[in-house]
């Protein structure tokens, strides 16, 4: 766009206002910033917006670009971009002493101009599987009714349902639609406590979804797995869920599922959704019938990984690799879930060993996906370091160093 929009506030009853003199400003995880022209989009459908409590917004003025605090009885404001979106940078704001943390979303900055709001994003997956103009609310319910109705003692069906309707899950909706991944959540606890991890934490942090408390049967994964199938064109069923912790931590309810669902259906992708931890785990279930795994990761670099994972009973990211080269050597196609942090990620040394990474397994796919948590507090955990290179010349990077690794946002249907 040819102007810059102009800063984005709100009031102490939540309205909110743009700012008549200032512009927008973003923080890209180093400094204070006027965000690039080719960084800036219009807010695309379907992202929420928040009030930043105990943050004032900060702006830029004058040709210049001086950067200007507002004050008063106002708040800063963010937007949380709709699925399929990768953010490029954070809002700019200054906190207040007292402020609480933010609770587990992915912050992203937000202007006004030409009468839309603007933020900085790129759309990182084409597909329209979780576009939020194609959920009616009405067809979820009547989808729950009729499945719940189906299999009333069904455990798994009884959380899909908690999923769809009550944390608005796109994947559990677009199960109980009839359509695309379904989500199959096992797992009650974790073998690590990720800095941002969205149903575990420990302190004031406020999770976005409450952990499983009654891990399904085998029989019940099944049985809703192979509905999913019969009645969807490229069906995906995925283990490991926002609403759980780490599956491999129930793998023999895993690898009986699998050869379940295998003894009756050869077809259909079975995907597992892991932080990779226990190779073994990922080789038997790979040896079950496993389609795919896709592998959470914060870093490539060993002491990242553990500054922000926190591993509980494996070796780090020795045994995640461990567990990627058996699943290779099988024929097992993998992603990697990259949680994205602008002003991390894109840091030199994590780029390298990203692409270190990339290229000696063979990675098929990574699925870039915006971490969510308050940016202040993720960078006083993971601490301090260079200018990143920027979101999108990271992504335009990758693309061009690895012609045939696909990105995106969503597993893929592989069979």
């Amino acid at each position: 766009m040819g102007t810059v929009p102009r800063m984005v506030y709100a009031d102490k009853t939540g309205q909110m206002f743009d700012h008549p003199k200032l512009n927008m400003a973003v923080f890209d995880g180093f400094r204070i910033r006027e965000p690039a022209p080719d960084e800036l989009i219009p807010l695309p459908q379907g992202s929420d917006m928040f009030l930043l409590p105990g943050r004032l917004p900060l702006g830029l003025a004058g040709k210049r670009n001086h950067l200007v605090e507002v004050e008063g009885d106002i708040t800063a404001v963010s937007a949380f971009l709709a699925p399929a979106y990768l953010r490029l940078t954070h809002p700019a704001f200054r906190t207040m002493p007292g402020a609480p943390t933010l609770p587990l979303f992915a912050y992203s900055p937000v202007g006004w101009a030409d009468g839309v709001f603007w933020t900085t994003g790129m759309r990182i997956d084409p597909e329209e599987r979780q576009d939020p103009a194609l959920f009616d609310t009405a067809e979820i319910s009547n989808g729950v009714s009729r499945d719940l109705r189906r299999m009333p003692d069904n455990v798994l069906m009884q959380q899909l349902r908690r999923c769809a309707l009550e944390y608005h899950c796109r994947a559990a909706q677009n199960f109980f639609l009839k359509r695309w991944e379904c989500p199959l959540p096992t797992a009650t606890s974790c073998n690590c406590k990720c800095v941002a991890c969205i149903s575990y934490q420990e302190g004031d942090i406020p999770v976005t979804q409450e952990r499983l408390t009654r891990s399904p049967s085998p029989q019940d994964v099944a049985e809703v797995a192979l509905l999913h199938f019969s009645r969807v064109e490229r069906p995906i069923t995925s283990f490991g869920q926002g609403c759980e912790g780490e599956p491999l931590t129930r793998a023999r309810t895993l690898v009986e599922a699998v050869r379940l669902i295998r003894h009756k259906s050869r077809t259909g992708t079975v995907n597992l959704n892991s932080n990779a931890s226990l190779p073994d785990a990922v080789e038997e279930l790979c040896g079950s019938g496993l389609s795919s795994i896709r592998v959470s990761l914060a870093s490539a670099v060993s002491a990242n990984y553990d500054r922000y994972h926190r591993p509980a009973g494996y070796k780090g990211l020795a045994d995640v690799e461990e567990s990627i080269t058996r699943a290779r050597k099988l024929g097992k196609f993998v992603s990697l879930n990259l949680l994205v942090f602008p002003g991390f990620t894109d840091r030199v040394e994590q780029v390298e060993a990203l692409e270190a990474l990339v290229e000696r397994h063979g990675i098929g796919m990574i699925q870039w996906r915006n971490l969510n948590v308050d940016p202040e507090y993720f960078l006083s955990t993971m601490g301090g370091g260079e200018a990143g290179m920027g979101m999108r010349s990271l992504v335009e990077r990758v693309r061009a160093r690895f012609p045939n690794l696909r990105h995106g946002y969503f597993n893929p249907w592989l069979e």
